[in-house]
């Protein structure tokens, strides 16, 4: 008896020691850690994925799985592996992954004769075979996806879901008859990619296309969504879908007899999204208590906590139990993600930190003057309002509180990014409002080289590192006549 009272003594503990505003890198790790949404292994930038992160991506791959196959796409799957000699078939895309390339080179005690890449994508894994199956214009368009993991061996800092050695992701990869096809199916994509980010995970995004110094190797331009996290004031790729253009076509031979019965390149497209996903989320929403996950993709919407406490009999604990038995039923039956936590073994505050910690949106409290009353109390993650409502209103309001609460989620995220937004014209104020933790627009005139004078002077000037690109939006705001550009002081033509 005295071993288990010190064993609850100990995990009374559970929370987290530093707080988002002191020491964002260190909280992050903490939240991701003791909210069991990953467990650190043995090989630097790889992580293992609990079921309570495993779960969230499950959410995004149904939807986003589904939402494509609505486009007519396929899943399929490719090997994993890359020789050599098709990686280096692409030359700009080879130079663009090669730092990032993970090798084999030996079997056993036995050196390969050729080294074999791990595919950190499958361009050209996929796209020798696309040319064995495309003869036709009746083979077009093909439009084929995988969900699977690639390795990428990052030497920057690694960080889990953000930056990582091993990931998992969907890549998909089309194939079409004209520019115009292909350009229809980038932007549909990427709206699936800003609804998995908006509707899904509450994070809104900037859509918009990569300038030519960060579009994807080898292809002809890039599309993004673009998330903000304000609690270090950076922007973050959220997802890409790339018009690939005729390039790859060249490179493998992949051509088609057009109705007309002359031999064309076809147009292709590449669009991936990953685990980052759920960094950002957690980076977006999380506060000093752990995570905070939106409704839609929550592993259980809500979690039962029966309070029993040392004056209730055998019977009435038999009886409260029930009742909160009867609870989870309830909101099952109604279509809802629930958790009944009646282990004895916690106390009610223990659970309610460990439920708060793993973000769970409602929590359903039920105690001995509930049973008596009819009633139970429901509790927000997100704002900590508190409810009491009878049991038969459980079901019907719990849904209703779930959908206020999506609402409600992306809303105040939609607010904090908003406000942290900064128009600057001229060079003397684009440091000053980073060091601010603001996401900046500016007027540019898209001159590749432009760029790498940002990152110069930007490195030069400023305690935050190197600034880049994110992206030139779609919705552009009007440019009056004779803008400059922030940074060269030449005519600008965006945004």
């Amino acid at each position: 008896m005295a071993e288990s009272k010190k064993e609850m003594k100990k995990e009374t503990l559970l929370g987290l020691h530093t707080k988002r505003e002191e020491d964002f890198g260190k909280w992050y790790s903490q939240v991701v850690t003791c909210g069991e949404m990953i467990e650190y292994y043995d090989i630097s930038g790889c992580y293992i994925l609990r079921p309570h992160a495993y779960s969230i991506w499950e959410q995004i791959k149904d939807f986003f799985d589904c939402e494509i196959k609505k486009l007519g796409v396929e899943n399929a799957y490719f090997p994993m592996f890359v020789s050599e000699r098709a990686l280096n078939a692409e030359k700009d895309h080879v130079e663009g992954f090669a730092p990032e390339v993970a090798w084999v080179t030996r079997s056993g005690n036995s050196e390969l004769e050729e080294p074999i890449a791990v595919r950190p994508t499958s361009e050209t894994v996929m796209y020798p075979i696309f040319a064995k199956w495309i003869k036709s214009h009746r083979d077009l368009p093909l439009k084929l996806n995988q969900w699977c993991n690639v390795v990428r061996w990052e030497f920057k800092h690694p960080t889990p879901f953000i930056r990582s050695r091993e990931f998992l992701w969907q890549e998909g990869h089309t194939a079409f008859a004209t520019k115009a096809e292909a350009d229809v199916e980038v932007r549909e994509i990427l709206k699936l990619y800003a609804a998995v980010y908006e509707d899904l995970l509450c994070v809104p995004v900037v859509q918009g296309v990569k300038s030519e110094k960060e579009k994807f190797a080898g292809g002809l331009y890039t599309t993004t969504v673009e998330a903000f996290i304000p609690g270090t004031g950076r922007g973050i790729q959220g997802g890409t879908s790339h018009c690939l253009g005729q390039n790859f076509a060249k490179m493998f031979s992949i051509e088609f007899e057009s109705e007309g019965g002359s031999k064309k390149m076809i147009w292709q497209n590449s669009w991936g999204l990953t685990t980052r996903t759920i960094g950002v989320m957690i980076m977006v929403h999380g506060d000093n208590k752990g995570l905070v996950l939106p409704p839609r993709i929550a592993p259980f919407q809500v979690v039962v906590v029966p309070i029993p406490n040392s004056k209730l009999s055998e019977t009435e604990r038999e009886q409260l139990k029930n009742g909160a038995h009867k609870l989870q039923e309830a909101l099952v039956g109604a279509g809802v993600r629930t958790k009944l936590d009646d282990r004895d073994n916690y106390t009610p505050g223990w659970k309610y930190n460990h439920w708060e910690l793993k973000g769970i949106p409602l929590r359903c409290e039920f105690g001995p003057r509930d049973l008596q009353n009819g009633t139970c109390v429901l509790v927000r993650r997100d704002t900590g309002a508190k409810e009491v409502l009878n049991i038969d209103q459980l079901p019907v309001k719990t849904s209703q509180l779930l959908t206020q609460i999506q609402k409600d989620m992306l809303a105040r995220a939609v607010s904090q990014r908003n406000a942290a937004i900064a128009t600057v014209l001229e060079w003397k104020d684009f440091v000053p409002a980073l060091e601010q933790k603001k996401l900046v627009l500016a007027p540019w005139c898209e001159d590749p080289e432009s760029e790498e004078e940002v990152k110069r002077k930007s490195s030069a000037e400023s305690e935050g590192g190197a600034a880049k690109s994110l992206c030139i939006p779609f919705e552009q705001p009007p440019l009056p006549k004779g803008t400059k550009c922030f940074v060269t002081g030449k005519p600008a033509t965006c945004w």
